[in-house]
């Protein structure tokens, strides 16, 4: 009896210890935490900047993934910056930041602190902030359009991805154009077609350059299409 009363006994105080042992412990606390990005760019200027006074329009491009972490040079290699060393002129200011990580996404929120600097240290208007970017860069775009509703006065996104809930954040004051190409085997068409179309629902102003038999890379054909500056150039915040 004496025996079978002290199995008992060690038989409920390991069921005890197996309880105490599943508890949980919830601990509230903070952690203060900083986040340094170094940003390489370039700043282009248009041709009559220095000889007025007035302010100037300002597009910020985002490169694609192929550039990122690399020479700051390789981002000459694809959209306004490619064309700046061919010679094209442009009537605003071009901002282009180099994401610095190669396998990482860009550090949207370093992107617009570098933005606001070169904002306030220059002669630009807020009211014509423009957007683009491509592939990785053109995620970025779709990233920042949600999370600054306010700052931008159109974007222009190339074969770039985003989650479709994101459509709803969006600001419906800004036009947005978007270029694909149907044959892209990097971010599906698809991606875009989504978006498009839901945007469109919901009653956005969306422009949808869907290109035929091109591949990932139709960002050679978006960046030289003239009438997309124009376009941009006739953008301008009401509010």
């Amino acid at each position: 009896m004496q025996k079978n009363l002290s199995r008992f006994l060690v038989l409920i105080g390991m069921l005890m210890l197996q309880a105490c042992a599943a508890q949980s412990h919830l601990v509230q606390d903070e952690l203060e935490t900083v986040t340094k990005e170094n940003l390489k760019y370039y700043l282009y200027y248009p041709e009559d900047y220095f000889d007025s006074e007035q302010d100037f329009a300002l597009l910020l491009f985002l490169h694609g993934g192929g550039e990122s972490g690399r020479n700051v040079q390789e981002i000459k290699k694809s959209g306004p910056p490619k064309m700046l060393v061919e010679g094209k002129q442009f009537p605003f200011l071009i901002l282009a930041p180099q994401n610095s990580h190669a396998k990482k996404w860009w550090n949207t929120d370093a992107v617009v602190q570098l933005l606001d600097s070169v904002v306030n240290t220059n002669r630009v208007d807020k009211k014509r902030i423009y957007l683009t970017g491509l592939s990785r860069g053109g995620s970025a775009s779709w990233e920042l359009a949600t999370q600054y509703p306010r700052k931008f006065a159109a974007m222009a996104v190339v074969c770039g991805m985003t989650p479709l809930p994101y459509a709803h954040w969006i600001d419906k004051d800004m036009p947005i154009w978007v270029f694909h190409g149907d044959e892209d085997d990097v971010i599906h068409v698809e991606e875009s077609d989504r978006m498009v179309e839901k945007l469109r629902e919901m009653g956005h102003d969306v422009r949808y350059t869907r290109y035929k038999g091109v591949g990932h890379n139709a960002w050679s054909r978006a960046y030289t299409t003239d009438s997309l500056y124009t376009w941009l150039a006739s953008q301008k915040r009401i509010k």
